[in-house]
């Protein structure tokens, strides 16, 4: 399923109304009663909820990119104010790309919750238990997912788990973080134990597709989701399970490029545990927003937001502290951490670059810009009017971070010198010399300064940073606060609760037992 078909499933699946001589069936459209009869249908349905990702306030553009501004990596360089207003902390909650991030996630959830309470009732004889078990655990793992994702971006948040069947449905109340991030873990266990390590062998329409949820992917992301409540102890042993003696010890490992991982080429490769899948030349009309439709064009607009000026919005622009991070250590061969020019388009004539987006540098010398998920991370140079169209797959979780993930668990748990080779491995992909050798015998607090640096040089501009920063309370500690001020000014804006997004007000004016967060 490398790129997945778009299909919609009925234009809407319940009929409510105050007034019974409103309740008019379009017969042009499939109700919930008349589908889920099929086994086509079941997999059709679990289709819906991947589309869902690819919308504009998810996957699409604003998700990446009001994520990414709100790290120390990222800063806003947009006419456009709120995408400079969400990186300085001081976003209002009428803010639109605000509300299209909130809205696509629970698009995403509402199509599983469909999937999950209807394939569940399916018979056997129509869809034999492996395949249904398969895709129960892809809605899990995608409203998982979804969760996740509403829970970093705004701390709480209702939770749906059954189909909107009537009116008092629209009211659920905010849920508690405890009960919020419970569901997150369940979700991701369920899927974890119904989906397969890989498609290629199994029986069903889903034989050999690429791109769909894996175990992996729900382990990991368990693990992650651990990770950022400081369960180490649970954490480890989620992240365990990728290594000697676990379930999925050899499934995964390193590309020896990093750039393959930003590439539209070699996606779905041996590093991604999930990736959301795009394309181009599919559909005439470009996804920017709403329920996906079937003349839908499968692309990303990252592309063309992070583009550098003249070849795109240049609605954001990479730190220089960012920049000088990836200076500070020299190659084994001399030479500068080959991840840079992957993720930062700048001249370097030392480096060999000087060419951008296909053509000689057309602009500042003194200037950088991103190039991760850009047209010029592929090297095709398109021309500016294409730019909104990308097939780049926006990675969600790397084999990388697995590794990242447990040496950081490994030092929390007081085994410090144990992280070293999981980092080490991460540092040879990039030609760095061994850490044990340069940094040997560092203690715990050191050792989580290192790794916090090899995450910023690791997944910069991939939508972790500022959730790294939250999870690790750097904004609620004096020191940390100021480096974070010296690497990205943005920073002198925040106060607290406003590392998280607002709830729209368009969602709190019409739900009364919506709460708002601190970022209201």
């Amino acid at each position: 399923m490398k790129k997945i078909l778009f299909l919609i499933i009925c234009g809407s699946f319940f009929n409510s109304g105050c007034d019974k001589k409103l309740d008019l069936v379009n017969p042009n459209l499939l109700t919930s009663s008349d589908y889920w009869k099929t086994k086509e249908q079941a997999y059709s349905g679990v289709t819906a909820i991947y589309n869902a990702l690819t919308v504009d306030g998810s996957y699409m553009r604003s998700f990446p990119g009001l994520t990414d501004s709100r790290g120390d990596d990222f800063t806003g360089d947009s006419p456009w104010l709120d995408l400079v207003l969400t990186g300085q902390f001081i976003i209002p909650s009428t803010s639109g790309p605000v509300f299209w991030i909130w809205r696509e996630f629970y698009l995403v959830i509402n199509r599983a919750n469909q999937v999950i309470f209807y394939v569940s009732k399916y018979d056997e004889s129509v869809l034999p238990a492996a395949e249904k078990n398969r895709l129960l655990g892809q809605a899990y793992f995608l409203r998982g997912l979804a969760y996740y994702n509403l829970a970093t971006t705004f701390k709480a948040v209702p939770v749906i788990t059954q189909p909107i069947t009537n009116p008092s449905d629209y009211s659920t109340p905010t849920a508690t973080e405890e009960a919020l991030w419970n569901q997150i873990y369940a979700d991701f266990a369920a899927a974890e134990a119904n989906l397969p390590i890989s498609y290629t062998s199994v029986t069903g329409l889903d034989q050999g597709q690429k791109g769909r949820a894996t175990k992996g992917a729900a382990a990991g992301m368990l693990a992650k989701s651990y990770l950022f409540r400081k369960d180490y102890a649970k954490a480890g042993t989620q992240l365990e399970k990728f290594f000697a003696g676990g379930p999925l010890n050899g499934v995964y490992s390193l590309m020896p490029d990093y750039r393959d991982n930003f590439k539209d080429v070699n996606e779905n490769n041996a590093e991604s545990l999930f990736e959301v899948q795009f394309t181009e030349g599919v559909g005439t009309d470009i996804n920017w927003c709403c329920d996906p439709v079937g003349s839908w064009k499968q692309v990303q607009a990252i592309s063309v937001t992070y583009g550098m000026e003249g070849a795109g919005f240049s609605d954001y622009l990479p730190t220089r502290w960012i920049y000088n991070e990836y200076k500070q250590e020299q190659t084994v061969d001399g030479k500068s951490d080959p991840r840079l020019l992957v993720t930062i388009a700048s001249f370097e004539p030392a480096d060999n670059s000087i060419m951008a987006y296909g053509r000689p540098w057309f602009n500042p010398i003194n200037r950088i810009y991103p190039r991760k998920y850009t047209n010029d991370g592929v090297g095709n140079g398109k021309p500016f009017e294409g730019a909104a169209e990308s097939g780049i797959n926006y990675r969600i979780l790397r084999y990388a971070d697995i590794l990242l993930m447990y040496a950081e668990v490994l030092n929390e748990t007081n085994r410090t010198t144990q992280a070293y080779p999981f980092i080490q491995q991460v540092r040879t992909r990039a030609k760095l010399p061994d850490l044990a050798v340069v940094k040997p015998n560092m203690t715990q607090a050191q050792m989580r300064d290192q790794i916090a640096h090899e995450r910023a040089l690791e997944f910069a501009i991939e939508g972790q940073r500022i959730n790294d920063i939250i999870r690790w309370g750097w904004l609620y500690d004096a020191t940390k606060l100021a480096e974070l001020k010296a690497h990205d000014p943005d920073f002198n804006f925040w106060t607290p609760g406003n590392e998280y997004l607002p709830i729209p007000q368009q969602e709190l004016d019409v739900n009364k037992n919506l709460k708002p967060n601190s970022a209201n």
